[in-house]
């Protein structure tokens, strides 16, 4: 591995660094960012928006994606040295990465050029959101078993059925949808995919009301919902070859952890009484503070693997699945410990009263998520030893039956 930038690396992060010390704030380090929010939703968005358009205008908001629909043309590596400058910086995010880091790359991939003149550029600079609608009810790992169904109509489809844990749905412009088109062939051969508007007759959206307070994801409801065969991306019957295109792109998203670590950690022992004086002291404390320690730069060097592979124009080995298969029980671990250390202030969650402004509360409730989102650790664990270690797969019994033929996808056609 090589941890230095190449002479061409270290100018573009020299830029990068120069473009945002002018435009936006340096972090204080000495502040923990507040677990949530006190700002209402709509003004954070206005603010991402005001963000996103600078940063669009600049080049930087794409970095990849050719110039003629706003990006640099650049690659992967320079890509990931703006992401880690930016870091430095408070700047709002959490509502663009979906529409940019999936929808939109689907887009540019299977989308007419028309298509793409139209929509790519109002994504890029914050003017349309996009969202993933994916996950149903019977269909959270298993994708494929999805049962929102889609029937031809003329030069239309009629959608009915249900989605559910879609992010931002509610302030979504836009969307792209997988559904099953027959039911008479195997599970992922059935499978037709389109991109609609999320105002269209007969799409109900209802935010789920978290544990966490928040209402970030919704159940989305369609009701003979009409999309032009315009809309629809790739050959009807071929939609699981689209999913794919959507799915590789969220795992390598979401595959770069974030939260508080073990530095935030160390903050709250030194800062907080035990019975027997500073939790620092305490020699559990200690060897938990030196575990995530050790788990941390692990991590870190893993993910030198993927900028490494990245810089020298290769493509990236299994580095993101095995990230995320180690920092999301990390995250929730580390955050679990931390409310013990707390004692009674560990069950708040307050960003005024909790202690550290409740960060470590809501990485507690969230990483549960995180685990889930973009592949379940078991599902990634199944990647690396098929993929890595050369395991045998799984037994499928349902790889080549018809979706109708199988136990609860409804009658048979």
């Amino acid at each position: 591995m090589d941890f230095n930038d190449t002479p061409e690396e270290a100018k573009f992060r020299a830029e990068v660094r120069e473009w945002l010390s002018a435009n936006a704030k340096p972090k204080d380090p000495s502040k923990v960012k507040a677990g949530v929010s006190a700002k209402p939703e709509s003004e954070r968005l206005a603010r991402a928006k005001e963000w996103q358009a600078k940063k669009a205008e600049a080049g930087y908001a794409a970095i990849t994606w050719p110039t003629e629909y706003g990006g640099l043309g650049g690659t992967p590596i320079q890509s990931v040295i703006y992401s880690q400058e930016e870091s430095n910086f408070d700047v709002p995010g959490g509502f663009f990465e979906i529409g940019l880091g999936m929808c939109i790359p689907t887009m540019m991939k299977w989308a007419t050029k028309e298509q793409c003149d139209r929509y790519v550029k109002p994504a890029l600079y914050g003017e349309e959101i996009w969202c993933q609608l994916f996950s149903e009810p019977a269909a959270g790992s298993d994708v494929a078993g999805l049962r929102t169904k889609c029937e031809k109509d003329g030069d239309e489809w009629v959608i009915n059925g249900q989605k559910v844990w879609t992010s931002g749905a509610h302030f979504c412009d836009y969307g792209i949808i997988v559904t099953r088109s027959d039911p008479t062939v195997p599970k992922h051969k059935g499978l037709t995919f389109f991109f609609l508007d999320m105002k269209t007759p007969g799409i109900e959206i209802r935010p789920i009301k978290q544990i966490s307070g928040g209402s970030g994801f919704n159940e989305v409801f369609f009701n003979d919902v009409r999309v032009p065969d315009s809309q629809r991306l790739g050959d009807v019957g071929e939609g699981w070859k689209v999913s794919l295109t959507t799915l590789m792109n969220e795992r390598l998203a979401i595959g770069q952890g974030s939260g508080v670590d073990h530095a935030e950690l160390l903050k709250l022992a030194r800062d907080t009484e035990l019975e027997n004086g500073p939790a620092i002291k305490d020699s559990n404390v200690r060897e938990k503070l030196a575990d995530w320690y050790v788990q941390s730069q692990g991590l870190k060097y893993t993910k030198f693997r993927t900028l490494t592979a990245l810089s020298k124009g290769q493509v990236p080995g299994p580095e993101s699945s095995i990230g995320k298969i180690v920092s999301g029980p990390k995250m929730q671990d580390l955050a679990s410990f931390a409310m013990d250390i707390q004692g009674q202030g560990g069950v708040m969650q307050d960003v005024e009263e909790s202690p550290m402004a409740g960060a470590f509360q809501n990485q507690w409730i969230g990483a549960a998520g995180y685990r889930i989102a973009g592949g379940t650790d078991e599902i990634l664990r199944n990647i690396v030893s098929e993929q890595v270690l050369g395991l045998p797969q799984d037994i499928r019994v349902d790889k080549n039956v018809p979706f109708n033929e199988l136990p609860g996808a409804g009658s048979k056609k």
